[in-house]
């Protein structure tokens, strides 16, 4: 008799403990399905997409919708993909007309953006990124708004070992939703990649010479200005891109990416998502579901004590 109890002891922690474990993990952020619109480096809805001097390097394809093609201002030497438009109007010979393809692209970057918005728990952060570092989680700011400012240090992103870590960033305000100062830049350590980071913005700013890491998912209009880098894409909604002089690289994802460039990955303790700066309410999001356990295997010692 004694043995069954005992093994029941053992069956019920062996369940508490991988319900807690499930509970920890459960809180790291998955990716954002960007469906059709994944291949696009730029995605534009209304006027134009624009770029002023035409010397941008675009590596990923490029789309326009609903305005038409003659709306697309990039020549077709600059872009190592295929332009995409609605009508017969645009770049030759890398001009593509397919109006159905686009619609399809715009949809699932809708879909990825309310997708993104909807993402949980969140832990509130300074508007001012510049000079901070963030492990994989949700993110959004007391100001509504992201900034990285001039002079105020890289944004580093730490993927912990972990190449399927995601970041998420969400700026729930109306322009400027983003502002990505002169020479600012985003770094990944540790395993991090650019195609597991995504921005939900009303708009974004991307000023001289910045260094950017991550997919754009405008509301409305996204300028980047002369001679930034961006490794991620720029997607927008309703409104128009513009560039002057840029490098815009669609990011790809690598299985087993780490910091030292091995193909193994050091195993690691659950990311829970919760950084140095995370807020009460995220803290509880993961706090409660553990608490309740401990209290649950509490009652059931003293209900085994007491049987025996």
């Amino acid at each position: 008799m004694r043995s069954i109890k005992k093994y029941s002891q053992m069956s019920m922690i062996s369940l508490l403990l991988v319900l807690g474990q499930s509970a920890m993990v459960s809180a790291a952020p998955t990716t954002i399905n960007l469906g059709s619109s994944a291949p696009f480096a730029i995605l534009a809805g209304t006027p134009d997409v624009t770029d002023s001097g035409n010397t941008s390097v675009i590596s990923g394809n490029v789309g326009l919708s609903p305005a038409t093609g003659a709306g697309m201002g990039l020549f077709c030497t600059q872009v190592t993909g295929t332009i995409y438009s609605v009508d017969a109007s645009g770049p030759l010979p890398c001009r593509v007309t397919n109006g159905p393809l686009l619609v399809t692209a715009k949809n699932d970057l809708t879909a990825a953006y309310i997708d993104t918005a909807g993402r949980t728990p969140v832990t509130t952060v300074p508007t001012e990124l510049g000079g901070t570092t963030k492990t994989a989680g949700v993110y959004d700011s007391a100001s509504t708004a992201f900034g990285i400012t001039a002079g105020a240090g890289p944004l580093v992103l730490d993927g912990q070992g972990n190449s399927s870590a995601v970041f998420i960033f969400q700026a729930n305000a109306a322009a400027p939703g983003l502002t990505i100062g002169s020479g600012s830049s985003v770094s990944l350590i540790n395993g991090a990649q650019a195609c597991n980071v995504f921005w939900r913005v009303d708009t974004a700013t991307i000023n001289t010479t910045a260094v950017f890491k991550g997919n754009i998912l405008a509301l409305n209009s996204i300028s980047v200005a002369n001679g930034a880098s961006v490794e991620g894409r720029l997607l927008a909604r309703n409104g128009n891109v513009t560039l002057i002089n840029d490098t815009i690289t669609v990011p790809t994802c690598a299985a087993t990416a780490t910091s030292s460039g091995s193909t193994s990955v050091v195993p690691k303790l659950p990311n829970a998502g919760i950084s140095p700066e995370s807020n009460n309410s995220s803290s509880w999001s993961i706090v409660a579901p553990a608490g309740f356990l401990v209290v649950l295997f509490g009652l059931y010692l003293v209900r085994i004590k007491r049987i025996n």
